[in-house]
């Protein structure tokens, strides 16, 4: 049993350079979870949990995160806010390799009285900075904490996951122009770009692209990336740090349900847990050398 893979990043500003391996180790054993967590819960969401996993796990296991999962409500740390909160088994599996709970809670998932609800619950679990499902709310809360941050005098960044079916509410865009407006550069967003959302691709629902150029024209420091590339996400995090006067932007693009072939072509994935066969014949993908694959 791990309970607590990641020492806390106490001090980013000396990572010069992305551990690779560490994140990638991370990556494959959070994969493996929130397969066997939604699969055991028999519902969940699975694939919007999985494009996420490079953004994650370059966060949290790649020294860019100040956190310390013995202290979760240290006032300086930074603060990581799933807006895309259906996607919470990533958060969870994440939150439990950090040690801020067992990993052996992770097959609680969804189960009546168990604090690892559908959605992120900041009263019941340590680590959870913002209750979250009612897509749109997560940046406009993101952005309370970086200007409650520039109240106190405290220099913690503030990270807001974003998914793309959400990025077409109203919210997000009000609280992007007022976090352009107020110059908050301690605001960082990532937009897990996997082309999808619950019932269709997001061009077929309501088609927002070119989603970068619309960023840029609200005033945000814009980065595009592969989402799944580990050391560009980690280098555009880092580099968004490094910027001035402005919040930024990262449009990560990624694959719904990625390291599973079969789910990454089906995007009818997106509120079901893999059946137990299934779920057997993706843990085996996701088995590093000498493992067995379930």
């Amino acid at each position: 049993m791990s309970t607590g893979a990641a020492a806390p990043a106490t001090d980013p500003g000396t990572i010069t350079d992305p551990p690779l391996d560490d994140m990638a180790a991370a990556a494959r054993r959070i994969r493996r979870q929130i397969v066997e967590m939604t699969t055991a819960a028999g519902s969940g969401h699975p694939s919007s949990s999985l494009s996420a996993v490079e953004i994650m796990t370059a966060l949290y296991f790649g020294g860019l995160l100040c956190h310390d999962a013995a202290r979760p409500e240290w006032p300086e740390r930074d603060r990581f806010i799933l807006s895309k909160g259906h996607a919470a088994p990533i958060l969870y599996a994440v939150l439990a390799e950090c040690g801020y709970f067992g990993v052996d809670q992770l097959s609680s998932l969804r189960r009546i009285g168990s604090p690892l609800e559908g959605h992120p619950n900041m009263r019941r679990l340590p680590g959870v900075e913002a209750s979250t499902g009612s897509l749109g709310q997560g940046l406009s809360i993101g952005l309370g904490h970086a200007l409650a941050g520039r109240v106190d005098g405290r220099d913690y960044r503030v990270y807001v996951l974003l998914g793309d079916g959400e990025v077409q509410e109203g919210q997000v865009w009000e609280a992007a122009m007022a976090a352009a407006q107020y110059r908050v550069a301690s605001l960082t967003a990532i937009v897990d770009h996997n082309k999808a959302q619950q019932t269709d691709l997001v061009e077929r629902v309501l088609d927002y692209r070119p989603l970068t150029a619309k960023w840029e024209a609200f005033q945000w420091h814009v980065q595009e990336v592969d989402g799944h590339d580990q050391a560009a996400v980690w280098h555009a995090l880092a580099a968004a740090r490094e910027v001035a006067g402005r919040p930024q932007v990262i449009v990560a693009h990624t694959v719904k349900g990625k390291g599973i072939p079969w789910v990454e072509r089906d995007f009818t994935y997106h509120g079901k847990a893999l059946p137990a066969d299934e779920a057997e014949r993706a843990l085996a993908l996701f088995a590093a050398d000498g493992e067995e694959g379930a």
